[in-house]
């Protein structure tokens, strides 16, 4: 037969025991290594091939610059991001069948070509193309 003692600690451990840490942790590593190459999905698309074209003749065209500080530029003149809106308002009441034509400089900031790309769409301009240069 065994004594106790006071002195005799039946209490808490003061070790930890890593062994369901480690089970754990596993079982983690094994769902994420399975899971992880369902998640990086490819969507193949067939994008369109498109050739150069003419506007038609009869249609009014606004030609919206943007250089590579970011500053637009409306038919060679520059204006302030604040007034394109209006002015692009204007153009737009004036002849409901305008078309924007947006060339940003190469080195533009996509920052500046989104806001003014906003700018023209609250605008109410319903035809937007890009120029490209050819290759």
């Amino acid at each position: 037969m065994s004594l106790h003692t006071p002195n005799d600690d039946d209490g808490e451990m003061s070790e930890i025991n890593v062994t369901p840490l480690v089970d754990v942790m596993l079982v983690l590593l094994v769902v994420f290594i399975v899971t992880a190459p369902l998640l990086t999905q490819v969507v193949r698309v067939k994008l369109p091939k498109t050739e150069q074209t003419e506007p038609a003749p009869d249609q009014h065209i606004a030609i919206l610059a943007i250089t590579a500080e970011g500053r637009p530029v409306l038919d060679e003149r520059p204006i302030a991001l604040e007034a394109l809106e209006a002015e692009l308002k204007s153009l737009q009441e004036k002849d409901p069948e305008i078309s924007l034509q947006l060339q940003a400089d190469r080195t533009a900031v996509f920052d500046a070509v989104a806001k003014v790309m906003a700018s023209a769409q609250r605008s109410g301009i319903g035809k937007l193309s890009f120029v490209t240069e050819q290759q």
